[in-house]
């Protein structure tokens, strides 16, 4: 099946020319690793204290500058194992013995066209149905009359599809909506909707009373898409891939480079003024795209403020932690409680 595409390439590349703040994060972030002696204090538990504080942070931001990972999209109901693995990927389970969607996107899978029946559900489910939870929504409401910007390692849309201003989201790993070609040559990206409902259809996924695919009740459902709806590229006529950050074939096209673009203009005007730099949900995975540039760019500015939300992984360095909130608890709970304030 060829794909329409999305995002055009620069016929002129005059993006190369924008300021890049992909690397000026990075830089940033490796500069945080040299400056810091490795003592890490630890988030505390949800208390009134500790919620006055964030909501005074946020109340009295110059601007915000929003950093998520994937433990806001847990937060939100987005899990990638237990019931919700098992509901919509049981078969391959089974058939697999694949424990969670995570790890299932790398299994070698003996089709081509078992891959991407595997990919058309994973995409479907955490790119084009909401969370469970209204997390998102509950963090627009905190912050949207202020200056804000997000970064984020996050490829499920949810940003932009919750309501924020999609010229203020800098998604840096990709986005599950879009495929690119193998051909490295072509630096473009192609919006995969329209495939992704026609493969869920093939695979026997039928849709509820709200429009939502769901599994039939017979659970008669198939592991594999026609050969006739493999994915090719429209322009090149190559086989499609992912648009995820995966190794450096990763296409950066005109609209990652505007974002990057943007996030380096943001930073760079509130570098000196009272900025909250607030961390969501971010792990140890890629440290170095916001947990540790965030360090570094408070450690630099004594007028910002580093506040870290996240479950069990909430933590700073002791060279910033008088100007440090870190909470150790469910991001929708703290979310809920800073309502509660009237933020």
């Amino acid at each position: 099946m060829f794909l329409k595409m999305m995002t055009k390439q620069s016929t002129n590349n005059s993006y190369r020319s924008l300021p890049n703040g992909y690397q000026t994060t990075i830089q940033n972030g490796l500069r945080g690793v040299r400056n810091f002696s490795g003592q890490m204090y630890k988030g505390i538990k949800l208390d009134q204290e500790t919620i006055e504080q964030l909501a005074n942070a946020i109340k009295t931001a110059d601007a915000i500058v929003i950093g998520a990972g994937a433990g806001l999209s847990t937060a939100a109901g987005f899990t990638y194992g237990g019931k919700r693995f098992r509901q919509y990927f049981f078969d391959f389970a089974a058939t697999y013995g694949i424990q969670d969607m995570y790890s299932g996107g790398f299994y070698p899978f003996p089709k081509t066209e078992i891959y991407w029946a595997w990919w058309a559900r994973h995409i479907y489910f955490n790119r084009y149905v909401n969370p469970p939870k209204s997390v998102y929504q509950k963090l627009l409401g905190l912050i949207q009359e202020k200056e804000y910007f997000v970064i984020t390692t996050n490829v499920d849309h949810m940003f932009q599809k919750s309501g924020f201003d999609k010229k203020r989201i800098f998604y840096t790993q990709g986005d599950y909506g879009l495929f690119q070609s193998v051909n490295q040559k072509n630096q473009k990206t192609y919006d995969n909707e329209e495939w992704v409902m026609q493969a869920m259809v093939a695979q026997g996924f039928v849709r509820d009373e709200h429009g939502i695919f769901q599994v039939p009740n017979n659970h008669n459902i198939r592991m594999e898409i026609p050969t006739a709806l493999i994915p090719k590229c429209i322009d090149d006529v190559s086989d499609m891939e992912m648009n995820l950050r995966a190794d450096q074939n990763f296409v950066e096209d005109e609209g990652w480079h505007k974002a990057s673009a943007a996030y380096a203009a943001f930073l760079e005007k509130y570098k000196n003024k009272h900025v909250l730099y607030l961390e969501l949900g971010v792990g140890g995975n890629t440290p170095i795209i916001i947990k540790y540039p965030f360090w570094q760019m408070v450690y630099e500015n004594s007028n910002a403020v580093y506040a870290c939300l996240n479950y069990q992984e909430s933590y700073c360095p002791k060279e910033i932690v008088e100007r440090s909130i870190c909470i150790d608890g469910d991001i929708f709970e703290v979310l809920q409680e800073l309502e509660s304030k009237g933020v």
